[in-house]
């Protein structure tokens, strides 16, 4: 099974953050769509999903995971990285927190393009289109 991850296009970071998963994800279980794009769009419709809300998203069998949860999430099946799911023993409210102070500043922090990405070829079908 494939889990979906939808992510601003336009931010330097989550655009970073999408090329460090595709490498770690040696078994192809996620799929991307920048949340601009006409199928991110059509997801964010289809789940009922605020367009204007400032968190990367993951879809994995219907089920929605937002803010830290997400990352949590897209954590559990990276290797090496499973190891940050323990923080899911802390209150979603608390990890929130800094997920939110995180978001809120990264465009600062890391900049922002004028436009989604374009993926290389070996990583275009990655992509959902």
């Amino acid at each position: 099974m494939m889990s979906i991850i939808l992510f601003d296009g336009e931010c330097n970071l989550c655009n970073q953050s999408v090329v460090f998963v595709i490498k770690k994800d040696t078994e192809n279980h996620f799929r991307f769509a920048s949340r601009q794009s006409k199928i991110g769009n059509q997801l964010l419709d289809q789940y009922k999903i605020d367009k204007n809300i400032d968190s990367i998203i993951v879809i994995d069998n219907d089920t929605v995971y937002l803010e830290s949860d997400a990352i949590l999430h897209i954590c559990k099946y990276i290797k090496r990285w499973r190891i940050l799911f323990i923080f899911s023993i802390f209150p979603k409210l608390i990890r929130d927190v800094f997920y939110k102070g995180f978001a809120k500043n990264r465009y600062k922090w890391f900049g922002k393009k004028e436009q989604c990405m374009i993926p290389t070829p070996e990583i275009k079908k990655r992509f959902l289109e």
